[in-house]
């Protein structure tokens, strides 16, 4: 088996995880569950010492042979609710496996005239608007020791300046990509749910400056960012929130009418890219995230206890064997 850095394992059998460079995580609200274009090799049962994953880890193949792993975020029959995502498990268990680089779809509601329902977006900024109910990070009460995490950059930004022409490639005809352009961000505030926002709140989040709204992103991406993966976000508009004055407020019946055509348009987009991501990260143009946590340890290593080694080591083991 050759050792590049390919998506998913190199090869054929057998599985040899700790070559695994790339994952897909289905995300809330898209009626993404499955990527039945490819080729099921295998579903593996993964338990990490923060607990299972929402779904086992399906392996995929791409029809070059390259493979990757993909995780339903809210279960196969979406039975988790957002707030109670496993994303300790979720993003533990992929970077055990051997994953460099995840690509996840979220379904989104739009805070601007401009992204209409339908519409696809890649953000490179966040607001979080969670309540904490969420375990976002590794190095929390327990641990006995300390990390900070740097955080300006919440998607990395190399993986999707790759993916977004890749995406505008082949949207259908009608459909739009978003993303952030000079010095214009592409906002996501993330609200905890599960109900929908009130309109003060929706008008809020406009007068922030965000231009898209969801439940999911975190504490993913910071997870990420602690476990040193790459990570990026592709969403699809499903609805105007609830800020237009003239209309009434978003309604689950509105948004499950999009979600339809948004999978499978999904479906389209993730199979277009896959390769062309696959083929990148063999050739090292996304630059590994490996050393990225190295100075934001702040505890010395000799103040480690043996239980925060052996819990820490099996998502950073360059720091805590």
């Amino acid at each position: 088996m050759s050792s590049s850095p390919l998506i998913g394992v190199i090869g054929k059998f057998p599985l040899t995880f700790s070559h695994l460079s790339y994952s897909l995580l289905q995300a809330e609200g898209s009626g993404f569950y499955k990527l039945d274009v490819l080729k099921h090799v295998k579903e593996v049962d993964v338990e990490t010492p923060w607990g299972s994953p929402s779904s086992k880890v399906m392996i995929l193949e791409l029809p070059s042979g390259a493979q990757i792993a993909f995780i339903a975020r809210h279960g196969i029959s979406h039975s988790i609710t957002p707030s109670e995502v496993n994303g300790q498990a979720n993003i533990a268990a992929l970077k055990h496996l051997g994953v460099k680089a995840i690509v996840a779809f979220s379904a989104v509601g739009s805070l601007r005239e401009e992204i209409k329902p339908g519409d696809f977006i890649i953000p490179n900024q966040v607001i979080d608007r969670t309540k904490s109910i969420r375990q976002h990070t590794y190095f929390g009460p327990g641990q006995g020791l300390v990390a900070h995490a740097m955080f300006g950059e919440p998607f990395t930004p190399e993986l999707s300046s790759f993916i977004a022409p890749l995406v505008k490639q082949v949207l259908p005809t009608g459909l739009n990509l978003h993303t952030n352009t000079g010095d214009r961000d592409s906002t996501l505030v993330c609200m905890e749910g599960p109900q929908f926002s009130t309109r003060a709140e929706s008008r809020m989040y406009r007068q922030l400056g965000a231009d898209i709204i969801n439940m999911s992103v975190l504490p993913e991406a910071k997870l990420a960012k602690e476990a040193e993966l790459a990570y990026s976000l592709i969403c699809t508009s499903t609805d105007y929130d609830a800020w237009r004055i003239d209309e009434e407020p978003v309604t689950v019946a509105e948004v499950i009418k999009t979600l339809t055509t948004n999978a499978e348009n999904s479906k389209f987009v993730a199979q277009n890219v896959l390769q062309h991501l696959h083929d990148a990260i063999a050739a090292n143009e996304i630059p590994s995230q490996d050393g990225s946590m190295q100075y934001s340890i702040v505890t010395s290593k000799d103040k480690f206890t043996q239980a925060s080694k052996d819990k820490l080591s099996y998502i950073l083991p360059d720091y805590f064997n």
